[in-house]
Formats: C-alpha cells, sequence, structure tokens
C-alpha cells in the first residue's frame, strides 16, 4: 500500500479523496493555483504545494507542475479525481513513465472509452445495446440529412470527441439537421479541437441511467447498481439518485451484465462508470463509458456502503477486489443535490464571492453526508467550477430520502453568494418527480420560461406569518423586562400584532406562552401551537407547529423579518395595529430606473468590450462578455440604440448590477 498519494484536483473531491486516505493510513499531498491557496483541500491535506496561477491551463491541467510536485514529495501515487487530468491518457503515460501509480484505469482503456464513435464500435463488438445510428464519420451537411433520414427523424448529432453537454443538437427536419451540422461542428473544434461527427436516433422522454463499475489488474469486474440521473439542466446533471425508481430486476441485471462486458473488452481496471438512455419501455442503449470517478458516486456508497475511493487506491496498490458479484446488496434509497453558487431567478448565471455565513446540516453518518470543498469565510472563485457541496441523504424507501433531502435543505444555510437550495428545493417538492415520473426533458418541462419563485411550492402560507409574529413577540417581551425602564412608562407588550409581506396585512393574536417553548399564535382563524428552544440570534429556527417537525432559516433586522422555508424566503414586518395603519399610507421610495445602463448580470471579468463610444447597435448585437466559472456569457443589445459613455475597463473585476456602459437613448431597456 502507498504511504503518500498527491491528489492532482481541487474543491470537494480532493477534500473527498483526503478523508478516505486518512482513514487508510495514507498521508496525502495537495497541489493548488494561487486562487486556492487558502482552499479546505490545502488545509485539509498533510503537504501542499502551489503549482502556478489560477487559469487552469497553467496549474491543475499543467502536467510536469503536477509530475514535479509528486517527485517533490516523494508521493508514489496520484488520484485524479474527476475532471482537469482525471480522463487524459497522455497524462496516465507520463506517470507511467516516470514510475508513478495513476488511481485510474489504464491509457488504452481512457482512449478507448474517451472517443464517442471508437467507444460505441467497442460496445457493439462487446455485445452492448447501441443507439441506431451511422458509425461512421459525418463528411458535410448533405451527407448528414441522407444519414438522418436513413435512421428517422428525430436524430441526435453530437461531437465524437465531446463531453459536458458541448457539441450536441437534436435535429427533427432536414433544415435543422444541416443548421445542427454547422453548429456541432463549429462547437467541437472550439472545446475538443475535432469537429469530427457522429449522428443517433434520438430517443423521447428517456431517462439518462448509469452503472457503476469496479474492476482489478487480476481479471475481476462486478457492477455496484445503477444511478438514476435523469434531472438534468443544460446536459448538466443536477440531481441523482440510487437504485431507479424506474429499474426492476431483470433491466438492473441486463444492463450490469453488459456494463461489465464492456469493461472486461478493454482490460478496464478501477471505478468506472458506463452510461445508457433508457426509453419509456425499458429498452436501454449505450451512450458512453467514464473512465473515473463520478461526482454522484456517494449515491452508490450510501446504497452499497462501500467506499469507492478505497476501493480505486487498493486496486491500484495491486490488490483484488474484496468482494464478488453475489456480496454486492443494495439497501434503501439515496439521493443526491448539488448545490451550486448561481442564481436560478437569473438563469442560473453564476455567483461568486465570500461566503459570509456557511452552515452545511448537521451530518448524520448513513443518512446525510455533505461532501464539500468550502468553508465559512472562503471565496467562492470565479475560475472555477461553481459546486458548492453535494449534499446526499439515504432512507429506508425513496420518499423518506426525498424527505430527509427537504429536512437538510431547510437547513443548510448560506449568505453572502446566491445558490441554488431554492431550485433543489422546488424539485424534491415537485409531485412528478416524488412520483419518479422522470426524463432528461424534466426541468425543460416543468419549468420552460425559466425558474422563478413563484415554481417553490409552499407547504402552508401561514407558517411565515406565524414564526414572524412569534419571533416578534419574544422580542419584545425580552425589552419589556429591561431595567432601568421610567416609573409608570415602562414597555406594555400586547397580544394583537400585523404582519406585513408583500403589502398584504395578516392580523394575528400572539398570547402569552403557557408553559417553557411554548406559543400560541391565532391567524386566520386557525389555531397554531408552536414548540420551539429557539433562541435570539440564532439563524436557524426548529421546533414543531401543531405537532409537525419544522426548520426555518430566520433573520432579523429590527421591524423587519426574513423567513425561508422550503427554499423560498419570505421578507415581512410586524408592526401593531395603528404602525400598520399608518405605514399603509407612507410614501414610497420609487426604484431608480436604471434602463439607460448595461449592468452586469453576474460577478465576473470583463474579458471582451464589442463597442466604443458613440457607436450605433443594432438588435442582438454583441455589446460585452463576461467570463465567470468557465463560461463566457455575452450581453446583447434588445433593440437599436447609440453607446454613450463606457464606464468600465477591459479586465476589470466586475460584481452584480455594477456598471458596465450608458446608453445615449435613455428609452433603451437593456436584457443580458
Amino acid at each position: 500500500m502507498f504511504s503518500t498519494i498527491l491528489i492532482a484536483n481541487r474543491g470537494e473531491i480532493a477534500c473527498r479523496v483526503i478523508r478516505t486516505a486518512r482513514a487508510m493510513g495514507i498521508a496525502t499531498v495537495a497541489v493548488y493555483s494561487e486562487a486556492d491557496r487558502t482552499s479546505l483541500h490545502v488545509r485539509m491535506a498533510d503537504e501542499s504545494i502551489c503549482i502556478g496561477p489560477p487559469p487552469a491551463m497553467d496549474s491543475y491541467l499543467h502536467m510536469e507542475r503536477i509530475i514535479q510536485a509528486c517527485r517533490g514529495t516523494g508521493a508514489q501515487a496520484i488520484h485524479p479525481g474527476y475532471g482537469f487530468l482525471s480522463e487524459n491518457p497522455e497524462f496516465r503515460r507520463r506517470l507511467d513513465e516516470e514510475g508513478i501509480v495513476f488511481i485510474g484505469p489504464p491509457a488504452e482503456a481512457i482512449t478507448a472509452m474517451g472517443d464517442k464513435l471508437t467507444s460505441k464500435q467497442i460496445a457493439a463488438r462487446a455485445g452492448v445495446n447501441t443507439i441506431p445510428g451511422f458509425d461512421g464519420i459525418i463528411r458535410d451537411p448533405e451527407h448528414a440529412v441522407k444519414v438522418a433520414r436513413a435512421i428517422g427523424y428525430p436524430v441526435m448529432l453530437k461531437a465524437s470527441a465531446g463531453g459536458g453537454g458541448k457539441g450536441i443538437r437534436i435535429a427533427f427536419s432536414d433544415a435543422e439537421c444541416r443548421e445542427g451540422f454547422e453548429r456541432c461542428g463549429s462547437e467541437a473544434r472550439s472545446y475538443f479541437g475535432d469537429d469530427r461527427l457522429l449522428i443517433e436516433k434520438f430517443i423521447e422522454e428517456p431517462r439518462h441511467i448509469e452503472i457503476q463499475v469496479m474492476a482489478d489488474a487480476h481479471g475481476n469486474v462486478i457492477f455496484l447498481g445503477e444511478r438514476e440521473c435523469s434531472i438534468q439542466r443544460r446536459h448538466q446533471k443536477i440531481v441523482e439518485e440510487a437504485p431507479s425508481p424506474f429499474i426492476d430486476e431483470a433491466t438492473r441485471r441486463a444492463m450490469g451484465e453488459q456494463a461489465t462486458a464492456l469493461a472486461r473488452a478493454v482490460n478496464y481496471q478501477s471505478a468506472g462508470t458506463v452510461e445508457f438512455i433508457v426509453d419509456q419501455n425499458r429498452n436501454f442503449y449505450f451512450l458512453e463509458m467514464n473512465t473515473r470517478l463520478q461526482v454522484e458516486h456517494p449515491v452508490t456508497e450510501m446504497v452499497t456502503g462501500l467506499d469507492l475511493v478505497e476501493l480505486m487506491i487498493r486496486v491500484a496498490a495491486g490488490e483484488r477486489l474484496p468482494l464478488s458479484q453475489m456480496d454486492v446488496r443494495l439497501r434503501g434509497s439515496a439521493i443526491e443535490t448539488r448545490v451550486y453558487a448561481e442564481n436560478p431567478l437569473r438563469d442560473f448565471l453564476p455567483s461568486t464571492g465570500r461566503l459570509v455565513y456557511y452552515r452545511p446540516p448537521s451530518v448524520e453518518p448513513g443518512r446525510v453526508r455533505v461532501d464539500t470543498g468550502v468553508y465559512e469565510g472562503g471565496e467562492i472563485s470565479m475560475y472555477y467550477d461553481p459546486m458548492i457541496a453535494k449534499l446526499i441523504t439515504w432512507g429506508e424507501d425513496r420518499m423518506t430520502a426525498i424527505r430527509a433531502m427537504q429536512e437538510a435543505l431547510d437547513e443548510y444555510l448560506i449568505r453572502g453568494i446566491k445558490h441554488n437550495i431554492g431550485f433543489l428545493a422546488a424539485i424534491m417538492a415537485h409531485p412528478r418527480f416524488q412520483e419518479g415520473r422522470l426524463s432528461t426533458d424534466f426541468i425543460a418541462q416543468e419549468y420552460p420560461n425559466g425558474f422563478r419563485l413563484q415554481d417553490i411550492l409552499q407547504d402552508d402560507p401561514a407558517l411565515p406569518v406565524v414564526v414572524m409574529s412569534v419571533m416578534h413577540r419574544l422580542y419584545m417581551d425580552r425589552a419589556a423586562r429591561l431595567s432601568g425602564q421610567l416609573a409608570g412608562h415602562e414597555r406594555r407588550v400586547q397580544d394583537e400584532w400585523v404582519v406585513i409581506i408583500d403589502n398584504e396585512y395578516h392580523p394575528v393574536l400572539v398570547r402569552p406562552f403557557q408553559a417553557k417553548g411554548e406559543h400560541h399564535v391565532e391567524y386566520g382563524g386557525q389555531n397554531y401551537v408552536i414548540q420551539t428552544d429557539w433562541c435570539f440570534c440564532q439563524p436557524l429556527l426548529r421546533g414543531t407547529i401543531n405537532g409537525e417537525a419544522y426548520c426555518f432559516q430566520v433573520k432579523r433586522r429590527g421591524l423587519r423579518y426574513a423567513v425561508t422555508h422550503g427554499g423560498r424566503k419570505i421578507n415581512g414586518m410586524v408592526f401593531t395595529h395603528r404602525a400598520a395603519e399608518l405605514y399603509r399610507i407612507m410614501p414610497r421610495k420609487k426604484a431608480a430606473d436604471m434602463s439607460n445602463f448595461l449592468l452586469a448580470p453576474m460577478p465576473g471579468l470583463l474579458v471582451k468590450l464589442s463597442v466604443a463610444e458613440g457607436q450605433e447597435v443594432k438588435y442582438g448585437e454583441e455589446l460585452a462578455v463576461i467570463e465567470a466559472m468557465k463560461m463566457e456569457n455575452v450581453l446583447r443589445a434588445p433593440r437599436d440604440g447609440v453607446v454613450g459613455n463606457i464606464v468600465a475597463r477591459l479586465g476589470d473585476s466586475l460584481t452584480v448590477d455594477q456598471i458596465i456602459l450608458e446608453f445615449e437613448n435613455p428609452a433603451m431597456p437593456i436584457l443580458s
């Protein structure tokens, strides 16, 4: 067994590998870019080495610097995590030359499975079901149309060397096929330096289901059940679960047998994932094989009780797998949600900055797990993936796991940046998700106009009103007990209050509690009994309302309260009846008119200014480009106009809503 391993990655996966290595008694070396100098994985490792500036090409993708770090620290092996160099066969070959063990599959397997066309041909020879399509390279648009007609529309055009949802188009007609050929080819050249395309039959209403395989160097190959990964946005997974609510035992066994056959066909070793597209009749077709550990591996670990990282390390050290296929048992159900630094209400634009407040839910071994690479006070960088954490819950059955996830999301407290917890909570509460009626089109179908606040379902709209009124009563009771009050003019606390939310007035009666921690509220003709041990300034209010357990995120500033539950944040104020009457007639300050300005929709780096002062612009014309978290975001003009003063400068680090430029036409609204 190795005494020291180096983790050629960052963030939550680096922390994940460090935890297992520590449990195995193995020392760890972290590598980091200058932007990650104070990151959690650097703090956790036994030793750390800076390998370059923030851009990944100069640090986490720089093979020679990583190899030098390995030499300098005496690490005998490298775990690549996922992303970066994890599926780079050249990196594996370089490590072999240096005598450094790569904790992953052989270079030949990575190469064979890294090309979609080659992998499909190998899969077909291994007896794996493949999607009907054309096995050759598409030469030009007319060739694409001819092939598509032979297969039958709809078809999917995709880059042979693609991944991550790039270089993919769906075509339902000849015209869309021709356009898709041009767009896919262009994206493939840009992202992968390889414009080869293939065409396959597009499976409508598909599910994305993958099989986890594990293989050693002694010819042993097993599969560890399946994961349902159908909840995706723009081909990026958001929610994963194991097992799938759709797959029966016969289909699971058939998929597993084909996945292990493919692994044997390429002499696979280590952890790998064979991905399938499954139609509504449980017909399954090979999609691709990922020759690395998957982001969503924790759900498999939760239902099998295995540590996949430990198995990878042991296999890389030459050990045999400690179990056979007969030993694999799936127990209960597990769900993973990916918590991202992004704003779902603004088309999921990335959010960067300091985590002013960061409190993940309480970890319960075997039931609630949080894999993260951040900490309170740390920074979410603009240079890398926006993932904050992976939240995983387990239950005896699927609904129990879903309820555990809902409770954990309610407890997940993040302030200082935008995040997608409200979006995740909305998915968990969606009837279609709870029923297991999933497909890769779920988000596009259920949120066709983008995600909005009203898409977050509320258990009971009365709950925020009740919680705010109880909090306010507690604060007022405390104020009434202050010493030194003028005799005869002591503060008197009344029972009747008005909670104002979105200019709606909610009269409530909050009676003095009858027992410690018990509060009685009358609202809307209903009686609510709240039992809680909440103390002032605590960010979480836990307790029961009419006997049912709840957790609310709460915040107070004067008479203003914020209550978050089920992913939805409700802002309100609590007044006496007289104060509420006066507030109703108070003048309201109008919001400043910013329609004459181009504002940064997200934090990021201004990498391009496409216009000059005095320039006329037309509808849809590119104005500027902001780079954030490995994505370039183009800002365009919504209609004709003239550019006035340009405020920002190329290379500026922009904050949200920072002014980039002003238009001479004051009536011109700017959209991003």
